[in-house]
């Protein structure tokens, strides 16, 4: 299997109400990976381009999903894989700081 490169594992950070509740309160952060990117690449890519201590990873498959616009238009979100890592006590991602 090819090896992804660092930079291309993490795609973009999630931000909702509940990514910045669990921020702010759980010390958790929620990121949108690459669609082959494992547990232990996410976290050696979150550790090495944010400098921190990761404790934990949970990585999630978000299914397709398909939307109604107006009565006869509708439009297909692609299936996407998002990781939620739990970064040591004391330690911030400063990315989601407000």
């Amino acid at each position: 299997m090819a090896q992804i490169p660092i930079y291309e594992i993490i795609r973009r950070p999630v931000i909702t109400e509940k990514s910045t509740y669990q921020a702010g309160e759980l010390n958790q952060y929620v990121f949108e990976v690459h669609p082959k990117a494992n547990k232990v690449q996410v976290r050696e890519a979150i550790e090495i381009i944010f400098d921190v201590d990761v404790a934990k990873v949970h990585i999630a498959n978000m299914p397709a999903k398909i939307g109604q616009r107006w009565r006869r238009s509708y439009i297909r979100k692609s299936a996407w894989k998002k990781a939620i890592v739990k970064v040591a006590q004391g330690q911030k991602i400063p990315l989601f700081e407000t």
